[in-house]
């Protein structure tokens, strides 16, 4: 491609809406121009990235057995209200009715529109399993879209839907997929890592985020120094300690104190003059309109996404002041387990706590030598809080490190939540009806691109990984008015083009350092400068973007010797996987 004829409209200002690095850079690199808050428009620089990235996407999900489809986008509020979701979901569900008063969504994903397609086509398990999946444009209506296309209303995305017969057989299919994914992301050059996840809206007990590692990251993740394990924050385990005998006797009467307008943690040891571990925080939460006291130590936090999936609640959130005067006779900041008349879970934080603080579930009033069993009575101790970096790993106890990243994967075992709800059945080899076996797989495909540049890049702009770079060569004449320059950068992209080299010639007529800039900022991994001097010896320099190293080849050799770069550089990225 000539850059003269390219629609690439580069920038030198850093846009002031621009939080992040990849949507700076998208931006001035000319691959993105922002319609409406949350939705963008793909310039050709930047969808030459997404369709490297789709084709890679593609040819591992057709590797591993899956089959391409093309959904609606439009999806009718029936099947959502089949699924239960259609109330559950949220305002992220973009509704509306057309002329006839029909309801409507924009999917923000296809689950029920593929278990609709499969059950009415798929009969018995002869049929099964299956695999399907599509690359589309999604839309959720975020209430605060932010960082570019790394979180936006309406953006691209693969996803993946499997069908089995049994437990065994979607366990397969699941690791089919994983293996797919750790396949797609060595073969984009990106350092990432799969960890245990919450399944979230989607549903399902089992699965994996896959996360580019990322300092920018929304997310943040812990993994062993030792073993495998790897989990984002809301999944990650705290192992439950080994519990210490307690004797009775150790135990001080209980005692109420006066505590006059004292709520908080910090208020409180402040008061008491106790340390903040020395307490018993009793948090009220509203799950599925039923009040529930969870106790957790003083300095630590609670993780909402454990509590949620140990009640086995579908709504939780923290309790209105109504619901905790109701539940414990008291105004927020006074509740305690001791002759509390709701549900109580604790944490293992709490453990082998011994005369501590609580609430009096009165109004400025606290409870000291508070101990269980004595006191109060509990169902079982449970991992129900955020992990620290002082924890070990729940599986090895080996040290953990906590590092950011960006999602940009996702796998479900979603088991029969949808094709229970939709009434997916198959007959099996007696002739018995039977559901269907769900697994769910997702790829952002904007947000991928986003990540990549997050993890490549340096202060003159983009640093493309090969296998997803828009071009892979751009050729760089000094001077176009020096008519031997020019002709041998002709000829020079002209036998580019022949090989089937991706190559930009860079005939516009302006500095060389502009024309460098420029290439820096777009990230192109080769670049070839063809000056009078070097070219008066017959040869022409190669800069690698990426190392900044500057080499000379003759104009004889520097054809074979950039598609050896490039096979190196993407075979190198095959070779992981």
């Amino acid at each position: 491609m000539r850059y003269s004829e390219m629609f690439l409209p580069t920038g030198r200002e850093v846009p002031s809406d621009a939080e992040v690095i990849s949507h700076q850079l998208m931006i001035r690199a000319g691959m993105i121009r922002k319609l409406i808050s949350g939705i963008y428009s793909y310039l050709p620089l930047g969808y030459r990235v997404i369709r490297k990235l789709e084709q890679i996407i593609r040819e591992e999900m057709n590797k591993a057995g899956a089959q391409e489809v093309h959904l609606p986008m439009v999806q009718p509020a029936e099947l959502w209200q089949e699924s239960g979701r259609w109330v559950h979901y949220g305002k992220e569900l973009l509704r509306f009715r057309d002329r006839h008063d029909h309801e409507y969504c924009l999917g923000p994903t296809h689950e029920e529109v593929i278990t609709s397609l499969v059950r009415n086509d798929v009969k018995t398990y002869r049929q099964l399993p299956r695999n399907l999946y599509q690359i589309q444009t999604k839309f959720r209506d975020e209430v605060r879209p932010r960082f570019g296309v790394m979180r936006c209303r309406e953006f691209g995305m693969k996803d993946a839907y499997s069908f089995d017969v049994d437990e065994e057989s979607a366990g397969k299919s699941y690791e089919k997929m994983f293996t797919a994914y750790n396949n797609i992301f060595n073969r984009c050059g990106l350092k990432f890592r799969p960890v245990e996840a919450d399944s979230g809206s989607i549903g399902g007990k089992y699965s994996h985020e896959f996360m580019v590692m990322a300092e920018s990251g929304e997310d943040a993740m812990v993994f062993c120094e030792k073993c495998s394990y790897a989990a984002n924050l809301e999944k990650a385990e705290v192992a439950c300690p080994e519990k210490k005998i307690i004797y009775e006797y150790d135990f001080l009467p209980l005692e109420e104190v006066h505590t006059p307008d004292v709520r908080t943690i910090e208020e409180v040891s402040a008061f008491l003059k106790v340390m903040p571990q020395d307490i018993v925080k009793t948090l009220i939460f509203n799950a599925d309109g039923q009040p529930c006291a969870v106790l957790i130590r003083g300095d630590q936090e609670v993780n909402e996404i454990k509590v949620k999936n140990y009640l086995g609640a579908t709504e939780l959130e923290l309790a209105s002041d109504e619901m905790i005067l109701k539940a414990t006779g008291a105004p927020r900041g006074f509740a305690g387990p001791v002759n509390i008349e709701v549900r109580v879970i604790i944490d293992y934080s709490v453990i082998d706590m011994v005369n501590f603080v609580t609430g009096a579930n009165k109004e400025n009033y606290h409870f000291k030598n508070v101990n269980i069993g004595r006191d109060f009575n509990i169902e079982a101790f449970a991992d129900l809080r955020i992990v620290e970096p002082t924890d070990n790993c729940p599986r090895c106890e080996g040290n953990t490190q906590f590092v950011r990243g960006i999602e940009v994967g996702h796998v479900f075992k979603l088991g029969t939540k949808y094709s229970k709800a939709m009434k997916a059945e198959y007959l099996d080899k007696d002739g018995q009806e039977k559901i269907m076996i769900m697994g769910c797989y997702g790829i952002g495909i904007g947000r991928t691109v986003a990540a990549a540049i997050e993890q490549n890049y340096d202060e003159n702009g983009i640093v493309w990984p090969m296998p997803l770079a828009p071009y892979h060569v751009i050729i760089t004449p000094v001077n176009i008015n020096e008519k031997d320059i020019m002709k041998a950068a002709e000829n020079l992209y002209n036998s580019m083009l022949a090989e089937g080299i991706e190559v930009i010639f860079d005939d516009r007529d302006e500095r060389a350092g502009v024309k460098f800039k420029d290439a820096d900022l777009i990230g192109i991994p080769l670049r070839i400068i063809i000056g009078q001097k070097n070219l008066l010896q017959g040869n022409v320099e190669l800069k690698i973007r990426k190392t900044g190293e500057n080499k000379l080849y003759s104009l004889q050799e520097i054809v074979q010797q950039v598609k050896q770069v490039i096979a190196q550089e993407v075979n190198s990225t095959i070779a992981v996987s």
